[in-house]
């Protein structure tokens, strides 16, 4: 039986950054994945990373690359299902997900997930906004592998919002304070780039 394996979301196109690999862009001297690597394998063990494209881009990381199984790029969610995947072959019964942006999430993300797991074994990860309000973050959760089925044939019927699918299998919700500040602040922007400095620093 394995660990709880851990991927990577590194699928998105990084529009607002001007394209390429988010994942790739360096903070205060250290890149983004290196970052998340760091925070993600204490937690979580194998790590794999989901992207699209050539995976030659991330060999210097030593972690497999799983590619979404299903074509043109259909969001997050073709991730888990890459991610489900890979796990179902290694005999892992869920998996973790973090977005490859998200330099600071917390260091007991799985274990709390793990806590909050709803009836069917999923979680989200939950922070405070400004306002106080609770928000989800989709791309931090546990999910069995178990529904590695239902997930794909949701996506093959066109759904594409995570919170569709969870709310549907009454996902549990892992809530993290947002003080100082929040921990799932993630790197859209240059400006993005400029505030998560000023953070570390």
């Amino acid at each position: 039986m394995t660990d709880l394996p851990g991927i990577i979301l590194a699928g998105g196109r990084a529009t607002r950054m001007g394209g390429g690999d988010k994942g790739l862009r360096e903070i205060a001297g250290e890149r983004l994945l290196d970052r998340v690597i760091a925070r993600l394998a204490p937690q979580c063990a194998p790590v794999a990373i989901n992207a699209n494209g050539d995976p030659a881009r991330f060999a210097e990381f030593g972690l497999p690359v799983l590619s979404d199984s299903l074509p043109d790029h259909p969001g997050p969610l073709a991730g888990v299902l890459a991610g489900l995947d890979w796990a179902e072959s290694l005999g892992a019964e869920a998996i973790v997900t973090v977005a490859a942006d998200t330099p600071f999430f917390p260091s007991d993300l799985a274990a709390r997930l793990r806590a909050a797991a709803g009836p069917s074994g999923l979680a989200l990860a939950a922070s405070p906004d400004a306002e106080g309000r609770l928000r989800q973050h989709p791309t931090f959760g546990l999910w069995p592998v178990a529904l590695r089925d239902d997930l794909r044939a949701a996506l093959d019927g066109g759904l594409r919002k995570i919170v569709l699918w969870t709310d549907r299998h009454g996902a549990g919700t892992a809530e993290f304070a947002s003080d100082p500040f929040d921990p799932f602040f993630n790197v859209n922007t240059p400006e993005d780039i400029e505030t998560a400095e000023r953070l570390i620093a």
